[in-house]
């Protein structure tokens, strides 16, 4: 493509603004660095070392195979956004424009609405997880971590609480180059630390930590699944984690200059990064049981058991860094994209950004003596599953039925004749798709009779909803090509 065609000849004021518009190759900043970056942030948060480190143990698995099944979950997630960003790379719009193309330009919204509902409840939730982190800088420094709460957090809770929210929204005002220089950041940083962590506790464990950990890679421990099943279910779990990020891939993908220098930063920042990363969480965790007796797989609980002023003070930093990194990454430029794409002519992404942060701060606020008290694994279960078939949909339809071609301009057109208006801006067809998988996908959290496949519950449907997509696209097409002969008959 030339850099004239990412032009919009005519803007349809309902479908489109700014930031929604494509980037032509020449408005991009970002490389190989910035994507790995965004993986590193994604995988360093304080749930995601807690997630590697535990699959060790949880399973039953020796070392070796769940570190291998680690290793195949990166492979296969690099495999489903290397899908889903090759659009927007080559196009240069985001998720929400893309989605247009296999729902129909009005028919995207709801979809992409839905996935914005699900990222600001996690934007809401980490941001307060990201507040702890600041809190335990200020009571490590000042004291004062103690006295009267509100909603169950003290004074110092609500500081750092507002200090979180205030840095996230500045930071994505600033614009999405400032976005990536502090990804740049965050993610060899998180990195430093973690080192200078393991190296402390490899310090105080000495050469035990070597025999703890070859006790972990040669002994299976106890367990109810198979070897395979077992494997299976670390593969499945590490692909749900970065579910979220894999359907919306294309926000970030569209500032790449390059499909190679996409890929690249796909390759370093998924199986290579999550290999090491999950290197250090078990060997870490290794020294806990050295150490302490226990194994300890939240680096919080690690820190305060090494009980070391200067770490405390630079871990805090780092998990502020992580998460709040995760949270601009997965849970705060998707929903600014998928309001904004609601109403283009009245709302900007940065207008989106603010929408998604006044809404998420009551449900931070929420978060200690509400939310976290009712649970919340089944709902964002249920919604994962929900969405998982539009992530089939898009790739079937763009793959195997526009063969990688797509009209920008009609993507931005309210024009019946257009090739994505279908009927009245809905594909029908594909919002059956929608939920018949969506339907079955869900129904693997919630029926009993299919718990076994409750931790693939994404992947099916995501291969469902393409196929079904698939299949009903085409009848449609074999249909009109037969009432078509049939008038050239007569």
């Amino acid at each position: 493509m030339t850099d004239n065609q990412f032009r919009i000849a005519s803007q349809d004021g309902a479908l489109y603004n700014e930031d929604l518009a494509p980037l032509a190759p020449e408005e991009r900043k970002w490389g190989a660095f910035e994507i790995f970056n965004v993986w590193n942030n994604d995988i360093q948060s304080l749930f995601g070392y807690t997630l590697a480190a535990s699959l060790f143990f949880t399973y039953g698995l020796n070392g070796w195979l769940t570190f291998a099944a680690i290793v195949v979950a990166g492979f296969i997630v690099m495999a489903l956004v290397n899908l889903t960003g090759r659009a927007s790379v080559k196009y240069g719009v985001p998720y929400p424009v893309m989605a247009r193309v296999a729902m129909g330009v009005q028919g995207a919204k709801f979809p992409a609405l839905v996935r914005g509902i699900v990222a600001i409840f996690w934007y809401g939730v980490q941001t307060y997880f990201a507040s702890t982190a600041v809190a335990l800088l200020l009571t490590s420094l000042f004291g004062g971590g103690d006295g009267a709460t509100l909603l169950g957090m003290t004074t110092v809770g609500w500081i750092s609480y507002l200090i979180v929210c205030v840095f996230q929204v500045g930071l994505f005002m600033m614009g999405i180059d400032w976005v990536g220089r502090f990804l740049n950041w965050a993610g060899p940083f998180v990195y430093i630390v973690m080192i200078v962590l393991l190296a402390v506790i490899w310090w105080q464990a000495g050469g035990a930590l070597l025999t703890e950990v070859g006790n972990i890679f040669q002994a299976p421990g106890e367990t109810e699944r198979s070897t395979v099943g077992a494997f299976i279910a670390i593969v499945g779990t590490m692909i749900a984690y970065f579910a979220a990020v894999v359907i919306n891939f294309g926000d970030f993908s569209r500032f790449v200059k390059t499909e190679g220098q996409m890929r690249a930063g796909n390759f370093w920042g998924l199986p290579v990064s999550m290999a090491f990363f999950s290197f250090i969480a078990l060997f870490i965790t290794a020294g806990t049981v050295v150490l302490f007796g226990e194994r300890l797989t939240n680096p919080a609980d690690i820190v305060e058991r090494v009980d070391n002023i200067w770490l405390t003070i630079i871990a805090a930093i780092t998990f502020f860094a992580a998460t709040v990194g995760i949270n601009l990454v997965a849970n705060f430029i998707p929903p600014a994209y998928d309001i904004a794409n609601l109403a283009p002519s009245k709302i900007s992404a940065k207008t989106g950004g603010i929408i998604t942060a006044v809404i998420a701060f009551f449900i931070g606020a929420l978060w200690v003596s509400v939310i976290s008290n009712i649970g919340i694994a089944a709902f964002v279960d249920t919604l994962g599953a929900f969405l998982a078939p539009l992530y089939g949909i898009l790739v079937a339809d763009y793959y195997l039925i526009r063969k990688q071609r797509i009209n920008l301009q009609d993507l931005f057109s309210s024009d019946p004749s257009g090739n994505y208006y279908y009927d009245s801006g809905w594909n029908r067809k594909a919002i059956i798709a929608f939920a018949i998988a969506a339907v079955f996908s869900v129904a693997t959290v919630w029926t009993p009779a299919l718990a076994a496949l409750s931790g693939f519950g994404w992947l099916i449907g995501a291969l469902l909803g393409g196929g079904l997509h698939l299949v009903m696209m085409r009848k449609v097409d074999e249909i009109e090509t037969s009432l078509s002969d049939v008038s050239d008959f007569r």
